[in-house]
This record gives C-alpha cells, structure tokens and sequence, in this order.
C-alpha cells in the first residue's frame, strides 16, 4: 500500500462520527482572534518548526467550518506548484491539520524529547481532500500541579515551544496560570496587609501550585518582586500566544483561601482554619478558608477578578480548587453548596459569562467524606453547565460513572498518567485507547471533551501522543498497527529490532491497570529500608528483551536523538529493575546472615550500578541533574536569589519539605542526583547492615532514618555545581552496562 493511501485510511479514521452533547451554556467558550490573525499565527509556528518549507503550506482559518455543533475541523487537499491546502475551523485545527498531515504523509515526529522533520520534497500528494471532525468540543491541558513539577523555570523560548506543540497536537483549552501572584499582591497590597504578610502567605517557586490550592504556605519564600514581574511579564507573552493560536485560556480565580494577615485587618472575619496537609504541620499549612457568607467572599472575589482581567483579558473559564487534598471541616450538604456558589458568584459578578473549571481529583483522593450527596451539592451550587469537572485521572479511576456524569455537570474525560514528574516507562493503553470512547457512550454523559493532566511532562513522550490523537477519533485505534507507525515516524526510518521492541514495550510497561500509588516507585528512588516494595506492574521479561532490541538496533539509528532518548530511557528502566532485584539479594543475604555476600551484593550495587547508572544519565541532556538547577539559578538577579532558587529545586525532587514531608514523591532519575544522593543513601544503608551483622545488633530503621536525613538534607543546601552538558557516548555506555547486566537481566527472568 502507498504511504498516500495508507495516510487516507489513517486520517479518514480520526473523527468522522461526531458524538457527545454540546452544551449551549458553553458555546461562548471559543476563539475570540480573527481568522486571519490565527492564520497567521499558524503560518508562523510552521515557519519556527520547518523553515522555508513552511511557505509550502497554504493555511487558512475558517471558523464558518465550526457549525452549529461548535466542533473543530481540519481538510487536507494538494494545490499545484507542489503546495499542500490546510483549512481549520481554528487556528488549533489548522495546526493539528498540518501536523496529521507531517505525521501520516511526510513520516514526521515531534514530542518533548525531540523531533524527527525529515520532510520529502516535494510534498507528497493528498490524492482526494480529507476532513476531519473532533467528536468533543474541548482537548484540556494540563494539572495545576504542572506548573510546578515541569514549568517552574520555563523561560519564553521554552513556553514557546511547548504553546506550538499544544496547537500541533490539538489542545484548545489550556490552563493558564503563570503570573497570578502579582496580580494577588496588588490585591493585598489594596485590603491593607504589609509585605511581610503576603511574604508569609506565598511560597517559593517549586511550591505555588499547592500555595494557590491552600495547602501550604510560605515554604521555600519569599517570591521577590523580580520573580512577580518577570512572571507577569511571561504570562502576558503565553496568553496571547495561545489566543492567537485560538486557544481558549483558563484562568484562576478565587477559592475561598486567605492570608492570616487578613485577620489582623479585618478580625471580625468569619473563617475556618483547615487541618495540616501531608505531613506538614501549622507552620506551613492549615489555611484559613473564608466563610462563604462573610461579605469579604465577594469583595476579595471581585478585586481579584477584575485585576486578572484588566490585566490580561479573558476568555470566561477560571479554576479554582478549595479542597484539594483536604478535608472540609463539615459536610452538611448546605455548606458544600453554599462554597461553591460563593466560588462561582464571585466570578460572575464580575464576568457575567464565566464558567468554572474544577479538578475532580477530590473525589477520587477523598472517597469517604465526598459521598454522592456532598458531591452532588458542591456541583449543584452553581447553574447546569457552569461547571465543568475534569475527571483528572479518570484513565484508572473514572468518577463519571458513580455520580451519573456528575450531576449533569459536563466533565472532561482526562488522562493523569504521571504524579510528580517521576521517570519511569508506565502507561495504561488499553484504558486511554477505549475510556473516553465508554465515556462519550455512557447513558446521560454530559461529556464535553478530553484532556491532558499529568503533574509533570518530558517523559513517556508515546502515551501522550496517543491520548492526543484520541482526542480527535471517533472509535479506538488498532494499537498493533499504531504502535509501529509511531516508532517509525519516531526514528525516521523502519528498524526491525526498534519496531519489535515497542511492541514488546506496549505489552509490558504500557499495559499496567493497577492503582497509582503502586507505579513509579522503585526502590532505586526510594529511602532504602527493609521493607521495600519490589513489585512491578508488568512482565519485566518482555522489557528486558525490548532493551535488547534497541542495544541491537542501535548501531543503525545512532544518528536519530530521538532513538538516543529512548535508549537511554529503556536502559534506565532495566537498571532500575535490576537495581531492585539487588536489594532483594542485599535483603535475603542480609536476613540469613550471609555476610559475605551481602558486602557482594552490595559493593556491585553502591559501586558499580548506580555509578554505572548515573554516567548512563548524564550522556542526555534531558536526564541532567545541571540542567534543572541552572535552569533555577538563571532565573535570578541575585546571589542571594540563586541560591533560594536552587534550593527550591533540590528540595522538590527531593525531601519535599523541610523534614521530608513528602520524601521522594517528586523523584528524579538525573545525572548527579544518582551518584550524590540516592547512591549516597544506599550506601550508609549498606553500611548499617553489615554494622548490625558485625555488631550482632538489629537493624534500627528509625535510627537509619535519622542517620540519613542528615544526608539528603547536606544534598540540598550544598553548593556542588553540576554540568548542564551531557558527558561521554552513550551507545559506548549502553554497550558496557549491556554486557555487564544483561546476562543478571536473564537469570531474573528465568526465576520469574
């Protein structure tokens, strides 16, 4: 079959049968650019991607091809003179026409990890004009949280590049929520509270997304004015860029949440003071939440709202999440209701079109208080169709389902898939490729769209590209087929050890349906202990064949980053295996008192794996302890700043807290985190056992525990430079830890 043929079939299968409900509640909710200034801008992301070959596309935004059902749709036709015609109903639809039309005629890929834009001359023909509908209105991006994990340093150029890739791979509604807090100082600043007060309120960089959730405050502050502006200035480059694109934007708003310097100021307030949250006690946590009947509600509310929108207009969809993560202090129905009409009231009193968009990942992380009636009246104290729920991990645990498409609330369908930005090759295919089909067909669904909402990104570049493509069919794809298309495209060529490989990636690390709390977990990341989990949710044998493969395949892609990322990742994700299955031999030898191969057991590991490891890691750029902390530092304009910059990033991927208040949950898998930190902790480990053996003493973990909080927190306040450059060859290091490993690889699957 022809490549133009086979692309027909391909494209034809995106989104022909539209279904879902378009609520009219929402139908305000769409580009507000022209057509030509979106055009424009769609022109312009193909010139930053392509070069002069953009000039070969034809681009045109036709918002006449919405129609009445608000949907978004590309065609596709050949022009003569070589030229490819791409119409779009939006400048997101053009877009996505032009990279479906890169992707399935031209053999393209562009993702988080690199770009392979080997683009045929002349364009290759589209024999017959293709369209394409989307079933759903909205393709959602992003998790409060991500603004943290992933964009915390970003500066333009990079926020650049990822608006291009959200209008590439169709996102329309994107979370926009960079800059707020100077727009919360002016609003301090104008109620009367003092610098020190807001200073207090606002954490550091690496910890806003759960400041503006009120889960904590003030750890790792103060934000300097450089920081607000710089920010603001930032969030006023990425809002119009996104518009122009013909993104709609969501803003935040107010959630109830007040500084306790407001209480000074107006002592007669109403509030209630909410419990510590994970770990942290009141010197960082247990915000204060306004009373939704207190007249302070609204007037906060408003004078948020209206800074917001002075500042950077809007597009009428804010979000806004009072109890994440915590527990309201009633659950009296009344009260719910009431918050959330206070919520949604003090955004339409200043926007009489504003929509709310909530994260629902309360109910699934709250279970036992939000029981149908609460969750029925936190929805139902705003109007059918104001609010929409993102059923943010809905790919394991669907909520739609139990509370009849939430009331009649619309919801998007979203994929969650990382917490925390760890490393580590994991996905749920078989959920992501049928759930939003199920959910579009669920008797009543009020289903509006799909969306995106990983804590962190840069990593498992696949499964988002398949969650994205989703987002425009109709029906399921054929995986088998689909897999081998994309790892194609990936490298630019057709590997026969690279294509086996990714099948046997889809059927082990991408085929895992357990709970999140059991993913991403290594021992290898994790404080050690002799109680570890070593559990993993696929077959590792079929991940040590796969590593197999692409060592085999990689004397002919070398050439190809893309490949070079995915080698480094694979390996990465055997080590770690391997990794596990040491400490098991450490643990056994350790608990029949086999001293001598304990020491064994444990000098390969401490000395050689993890150095092994760290070196393997530090040959990518993408995996580089520097690159993160120099990304920090650049931010600041001072020493001084650098260096609270500098341990805001230490700290998150590490400790998380002042006292480990969330140890590891962030964990990174960096070049120089391996060897400095996490190579560290196993090594007094080691050494704690083989003391215990010698001693005839047992192993005290809380006294390990304590023995190594002075360890990782030297980790964060030291003052070792790391290099933001990669190191060494990595085929050459693959090829080392390969014949070193492999061989341990076998014997473990031989006993599994």
């Amino acid at each position: 079959m022809k490549v133009a043929e086979l692309a027909i079939i391909l494209l034809s299968s995106l989104g022909l049968v539209v279904s879902g409900k378009v609520f009219q509640t929402l139908s305000h909710l769409k580009p507000q650019y022209r057509d030509n200034v979106q055009s424009a801008a769609v022109q312009d992301l193909l010139y930053r991607l392509i070069g002069d070959r953009s000039y070969e596309f034809v681009v045109t935004v036709n918002s006449s091809l919405t129609g009445n059902d608000g949907l978004d749709t590309y065609q596709l036709s050949s022009l003569g003179a070589g030229k490819v015609a791409v119409v779009g109903s939006s400048g997101v639809a053009a877009a996505t026409g032009c990279y479906n039309y890169l992707k399935y005629f031209c053999g393209c890929h562009i993702s988080w990890s690199g770009v392979q834009l080997q683009v045929p001359s002349p364009l290759p023909k589209v024999p017959s004009p293709i369209t394409v509908k989307t079933p759903n209105r909205f393709r959602y991006y992003q998790n409060v949280c991500t603004s943290s994990y992933s964009f915390v340093w970003w500066d333009w150029a990079r926020w650049e590049k990822e608006i291009d890739w959200m209008a590439l791979n169709g996102i329309n509604m994107p979370l926009a929520f960079t800059g707020q807090e100077a727009i919360w100082q002016r609003v301090f600043l104008t109620l009367g509270l003092n610098q020190s007060e807001i200073d207090d309120f606002f954490t550091g960089p690496a910890f806003l997304a759960w400041g503006r959730m009120g889960n904590i405050h003030t750890w790792g502050g103060p934000l300097s004015s450089n920081w607000m502006q710089n920010q603001l200035s930032l969030q006023s480059k990425i809002v119009e860029r996104m518009r122009s694109l013909g993104m709609i934007t969501v803003l935040p708003a107010f959630a109830g949440h007040i500084p306790q310097g407001l209480l000074r100021i107006f002592p007669k307030i109403n509030v209630t003071r909410l419990g510590g949250w994970s770990n942290f006690n009141c010197t960082y946590s247990c915000s204060y939440l306004l009373d939704p009947e207190d007249p302070l509600f609204q007037k906060i509310g408003g004078l948020f709202m209206t800074e917001l929108i002075r500042e950077f207009g809007t597009d009428h969809i804010y979000n806004a999440d009072t109890f994440n993560e915590m527990t309201p202090t009633c659950s009296d129905p009344v009260y719910l209701s009431a918050i959330s009409s206070a919520i949604f009231k003090s955004m339409v009193n200043v926007d009489p079109g504003a929509i709310w968009l909530m994260q629902g990942w309360l109910f699934v992380n709250n279970p036992s208080f939000w029981k149908s009636a609460q969750i029925r009246a936190l929805l139902h104290g705003a109007p059918i169709g104001k609010i929409i729920v993102l059923d943010l991990f809905a790919e394991t645990s669907p909520v739609y389902q139990s509370t009849k498409s939430f009331f009649g609330q619309p919801f998007i369908w979203c994929m969650l898939h990382n917490f925390g930005g760890n490393h580590g090759l994991y996905g749920n295919v078989k959920s992501v490729n049928s759930g939003p089909f199920e959910a579009m067909s669920f008797n009543g669904s009020t289903m509006v769209g799909t969306g995106l909402t990983p804590e962190g990104i840069e990593q498992n570049d696949m499964i988002y590209e398949l969650m994205n493509e989703i987002g425009w069919r109709s029906k399921p794809l054929n995986l088998t087929e689909w897999i081998l298309d994309y790892s194609t495209r990936r490298y630019g060529q057709k590997n026969p050890n690279a294509l086996t490989a990714w099948q046997l990636l889809l059927k082990s690390v991408y085929n895992c349906t357990q709970n999140w709390k059991d993913h991403n977990h290594a021992p290898l990341v994790r404080r050690p202990s002799l109680r570890m989990n070593t559990e993993v949710c696929y077959n590792q044998s079929y991940l040590f064949e796969a590593w197999k493969l692409m060592y085999l395949a990689a004397p002919s892609l070398s050439k190809s980053a893309t490949f070079l990322y995915d080698l480094v990742d694979v390996t990465r994700e055997a080590v770690q295996q391997l990794v596990t299955q040491y400490y098991i031999d450490i643990k056994t030898f350790y608990e029949i008192e086999d001293l001598e191969n304990l020491m064994a057991a444990g000098g390969v590991l401490v000395y050689d794996l993890l150095p092994d490891l760290d070196n393997l890691l530090s040959s990518q750029s993408q995996f580089l302890l520097g690159r993160w902390l120099k990304d920090a530092r650049k931010v600041a304009v001072t020493p001084e700043e650098a260096s609270l910059y500098d341990m805001n990033a230490r700290n998150q991927i590490t400790l998380w807290g002042p006292t480990g208040n969330i140890l590891d949950y962030a964990n990174k898998q960096f070049g120089g985190l391996v060897q400095d930190y996490y190579s560290e902790r196993w090594s007094l480990f080691l050494w704690c056992l083989i003391e215990s053996l010698n001693t005839d003493q047992p192993f005290h973990q809380e006294k390990f525990n304590q023995a190594v909080f002075s360890v990782e927190k030297a980790f964060i306040y030291n003052s070792k430079k790391y290099s933001s450059t990669p190191t060494g060859d990595t085929i050459d290091i693959v090829k080392n830890i390969f014949i070193k490993y492999y061989p341990k690889a076998v014997k473990v699957n031989d006993v599994i």
